[in-house]
């Protein structure tokens, strides 16, 4: 932990030069939360920096855990000193903890009027919690046994199986990193060059790739008010929801044959072409977008590749659309991206086999005698995964159900309520009724609640619960 302080005080920096640079007055809230953070780092490494030992399964948790919590609270600092915006304690760490989530749930109001400093350090939390999304799916939560990559890497078919990226966790997280940093420069060059300013164009790349949602306008993507940018974000929204590794093996090889055989990937793009069309031809039918078929058309894909991916951004007021629209949105949010990625929600591998074993059960109400094989990809799926899934799917809808009930106690109604907890659990962002624009107006219980549901959902409920059991504490 003093290591990884030491190292996250770094990420002070580019955020105080550009304090700096623009002279908007945040230049000392950056330099001194650099200094206190890179301070308690050394106190904590301090005494334990002479002792070699190996990590076991307990430590590894505890590890996990710690990584999301530590960075959330120093990464609070800079924001809690700031004088613009000037924000309580509770609040600065709801936004350090939603960017470095990737949720992009925001208290901010007026994001148009923040220092220059602000605006590039929140969208730096969302692009470094991003990079710690993928190295913690694909390399770490693995080998404590949890996690989508756990079941997508050990029990599918497809390129990964039988085969690890690199021999090492290293070497591993190197090579991920490369297609995370070539992907982000990738975005930021298309959006430069359709219109952003470079100042723009790097904050947006940053929140882009790391599905985060956090812009540096009150109107996200819809300030822009351009088509083209839309298309380079929904592109990098959709590239960013598949694993990394798939990336990886595919780009390795330079052959894209691997996504089109990989089972996962096929029912991602699915499931995203088939809400788009729904959205777009009920948009279109009932004309609640103003202009023509295009017009809908590109507010009606950008809207479901945001939320689908559980990305965030906004062109439109979409949680004012009539009728199922923004509920089938919210809805789709709980599928989220594929194992791997920087999407939230329980990830598309978990649905499909969801599914199929729905499937197999009406199935032997038919043929009771029956020995019916859940299979992904032609590969029969063994009784330990599927107990796995059913049991995440349920510690899922009772953590989900329980913070519902908490949020209802702290005055919100229905739709506020049960919207939140599935932003914040899925890691979306945005809402519906209260919290559509922004969760600046809702009470400190309720933002602690949906802090801990933006831990939960990105530690893929059992990393979390499993270190708030006694059974875990027990010699």
């Amino acid at each position: 932990m003093g290591l990884l302080l030491m190292l996250s005080s770094i990420t002070m920096l580019p955020p105080a030069a550009i304090a700096l640079l623009y002279g908007d007055g945040g230049l000392t809230a950056f330099l001194l939360s650099f200094s206190w953070t890179l301070a308690a780092g050394f106190l904590i490494w301090l005494p334990v920096k002479s002792v070699r030992k190996e990590l076991r399964l307990r430590d590894g948790f505890i590890v996990v855990v710690l990584f999301w919590l530590v960075l959330g609270l120093s990464g609070s600092l800079p924001l809690y000193l700031s004088d613009k915006p000037f924000i309580s304690f509770t609040d600065s760490v709801f936004e350090s903890l939603s960017g470095l989530t990737t949720t992009g749930a925001t208290i901010l109001v007026g994001i148009d009027e923040l220092p220059h400093s602000i605006l590039f350090y929140r969208q730096q939390l969302q692009w470094l919690g991003g990079m710690g999304i993928i190295v913690l799916a694909v390399a770490v939560l693995p080998m404590l046994g949890v996690g989508g990559m756990q079941l997508y890497r050990a029990e599918t078919p497809g390129p990964m199986k039988d085969t690890k990226l690199t021999p090492r966790i290293t070497e591993t997280a190197k090579a991920l990193w490369y297609i995370y940093l070539g992907l982000t420069l990738t975005c930021s060059l298309a959006y430069w060059l359709a219109g952003m300013n470079l100042f723009d164009a790097v904050g947006h790349s940053f929140s882009t790739v790391a599905i985060g949602g956090f812009s540096t306008h009150d109107d996200s993507i819809g300030f822009f008010q351009s088509p083209l940018i839309e298309v380079v974000a929904v592109i990098f929204m959709f590239l960013a929801g598949i694993n990394f590794a798939l990336h990886f093996v595919a780009w390795r090889n330079l052959n894209v044959r691997h996504y089109i055989h990989d089972p996962e990937a096929v029912a991602y793009f699915t499931i995203l072409l088939v809400a788009s069309a729904i959205t777009t031809g009920y948009l279109y039918y009932s004309g609640v977008i103003e202009g023509d078929f295009w017009d809908t058309l590109h507010h009606g894909v950008f809207q479901t590749i945001s939320i689908g991916t559980t990305t965030g951004f906004t062109t439109t007021a979409y949680f004012d659309w009539p009728t199922f629209l923004p509920v089938m949105l919210i809805f789709i949010s709980f599928i989220g991206g594929c194992a791997g990625s920087t999407g939230g929600g329980m990830k598309v591998i978990r649905f499909m086999l969801l599914l199929r074993q729905g499937k197999r059960e009406i199935q032997r109400l038919i043929h009771p005698n029956a020995q019916i094989a859940i299979k992904v990809g032609g590969k029969s799926m063994s009784p330990r995964v599927v107990e796995s899934v059913w049991g995440f799917f349920a510690a899922y809808v009772a953590a989900f159900s329980i913070m519902l009930l908490i949020l209802m106690m702290t005055g919100l109604d229905q739709v506020t309520a049960f919207s939140a907890v599935a932003a914040c659990m899925n890691n979306m962002g945005p809402g519906l009724g209260e919290v559509g624009a922004h969760y600046a107006n809702i009470s400190d219980t309720a933002k602690w609640v949906l802090t801990f549901a933006m831990l939960l959902g990105r530690l893929e409920i059992f990393t979390l619960l499993v270190i708030l059991t006694p059974e875990f504490w027990r010699r």
